[in-house]
């Protein structure tokens, strides 16, 4: 066996020449003449004319979402009163370990505590909002708020 007298197993794809050959010639593939026929400016897309009749909408741009408060978490003092002890600390941290409220996003939440619901139990809150009905509830029950 020489080198020169190997075949492939697969041989190359060759074009084959039609009429006056190649692929690329002439009009390029452009057809003739006119403003597809030249290079640099073409016709634009017809969707485009739909797309500039709708006004703009302007306002905060790629910064939409900044500068929004976010969404505090809300317990009632219900809850608070079914799921700690008395004398216990509520904080979000607390709150999201007795599964009262979800962590947002891998973060401790922002956390509201509403004046629905009754308790006779003493609280140390910290870390929370509290509405002022239910900052009167807790106080007149003997907790703390920091």
């Amino acid at each position: 066996m020489q080198l020169d007298t190997l075949k492939r197993h697969t041989p190359r794809k060759k074009s084959v020449p039609v009429g006056r050959g190649g692929k690329r010639g002439k009009t390029s593939g452009r057809g003739t003449k006119g403003q597809r026929a030249h290079g640099g400016h073409g016709i634009r897309p017809e969707m485009r004319d739909t797309i500039k009749k709708i006004p703009k909408l302007r306002g905060r741009g790629k910064n939409i979402n900044t500068g929004h408060q976010a969404i505090a978490r809300v317990v009632n003092i219900s809850k608070l009163d079914a799921a700690f002890e008395s004398g216990a600390a509520v904080s979000p941290k607390t709150l999201v370990a007795n599964k009262l409220v979800n962590r947002d996003g891998g973060k401790l939440p922002m956390v509201k505590i509403l004046a629905t619901g009754e308790t006779t139990k003493k609280f140390t809150i910290e870390g929370c909002i509290i509405s002022p009905a239910a900052r009167a509830k807790l106080e007149k029950a003997g907790s703390t708020i920091k």
